[in-house]
């Protein structure tokens, strides 16, 4: 996806794979700091911190928020209300995006991360967003999208392409979407991509979305763990272009074709799985071997057949 400028006229997100431990059932408190790819300590980048150390401020208008978006230096922004935006919205780095109690919107636009770095976005639902909700892009890298919900976006609710890396997606709700997350921007793209799209997907809701959760290409590894995918009619998750992808832990319920290796245009990508569950779903395609994540951080499984308690508990705003 190309950049779009900042400021619109507005209206009103091959090693060895060895077995993971699991924990009892049980509601996890979320989490204060980031995990998963956004805690790795990388790029001269200590984990994800957002806009730690930095003024606080609360956005009850779209002229406030794109000011504070647009502000030099780290800065936590807490949303108040629905905020109504146009088109993708640049983030510049050190910021912390936060909804306050359940009713931070934005709504009609989204958020694009170009060449940005150490973002949190947190408790904000995002609706009927004109192209993408949230873009990560153009070697961003550090960014945590946490405890969100996505609804009606024209194109995708969370795209992670060009080159960026070290991105957690966690606690998400992805309700009803049609393309839900691509990681990878196109099959030409190996130039800029390849070795990089660094991605943890855990403890989201795929509740009743279509496709791309995630539609993988060259990253690796993009660890996609504990989701909750149900009734995802297209398909759940698509490894491409000798991406490599560990799918273990989820929940596939009512999924004709919960992992493909190879979609549409695309060649196969390497993906293994393991300790899923899947009911009245398809049968998962398989492929070669994926970089171990923890290779790069440690993390502790929750009995994926929980996962239908423990994920529509937790995800998605006022749950922090």
């Amino acid at each position: 996806m190309s950049r779009i400028s900042r400021r619109t006229l507005f209206a009103g997100a091959a090693a060895a794979v060895v077995a993971a431990s699991t924990t009892p059932d049980a509601v996890a408190a979320p989490a204060a700091t980031a995990d998963g790819f956004a805690a790795v300590p990388a790029l001269g980048q200590n984990g994800t911190t957002g806009g730690l150390g930095g003024p606080v401020v609360t956005a009850t208008t779209a002229d406030q928020f794109l000011d504070y978006i647009d502000t030099v230096g780290p800065m936590t922004i807490q949303l108040s209300g629905r905020i109504d935006i146009t088109s993708k919205q640049g983030v510049r780095p050190n910021k912390t995006i936060i909804g306050l109690g359940t009713s931070a919107v934005i709504n009609g636009g989204g958020l694009d991360f170009y060449r940005s770095s150490n973002v949190i976005v947190r408790n904000i639902k995002f609706t009927n967003a004109e192209d993408d909700a949230i873009n990560v892009g153009q070697n961003s890298h550090h960014i945590w999208i946490d405890h969100n919900e996505f609804a009606a976006p024209v194109d995708g609710a969370v795209d992670i392409v060009r080159g960026a890396e070290y991105v957690t997606v966690s606690w998400n709700w992805f309700n009803q979407t049609d393309k839900s997350m691509l990681i990878g921007h196109s099959d030409g793209n190996a130039s800029q991509d390849r070795g990089h799209l660094k991605v943890s997907i855990h403890h989201n809701y795929f509740d009743r979305s279509r496709q791309r959760h995630p539609r993988v290409r060259f990253g690796e590894p993009v660890h996609v763990y504990n989701n909750y995918f149900r009734a995802n009619s297209l398909y759940a998750v698509a490894s491409t272009m000798d991406a490599g992808v560990l799918v273990e832990g989820n929940y596939f319920e009512n999924v004709p074709f919960p992992i493909y290796s190879g979609y549409g245009d695309s060649g196969p990508g390497r993906v293994v799985q393991r300790n899923n569950v899947f009911v009245g779903s398809g049968t998962p395609q398989t492929l070669g071997t994926v970089v171990e994540p923890r290779t790069y951080y440690a993390y502790t499984l929750d009995n994926p057949a929980s996962i239908p308690s423990i994920v529509p508990a937790g995800v998605g705003v006022g749950r922090l």
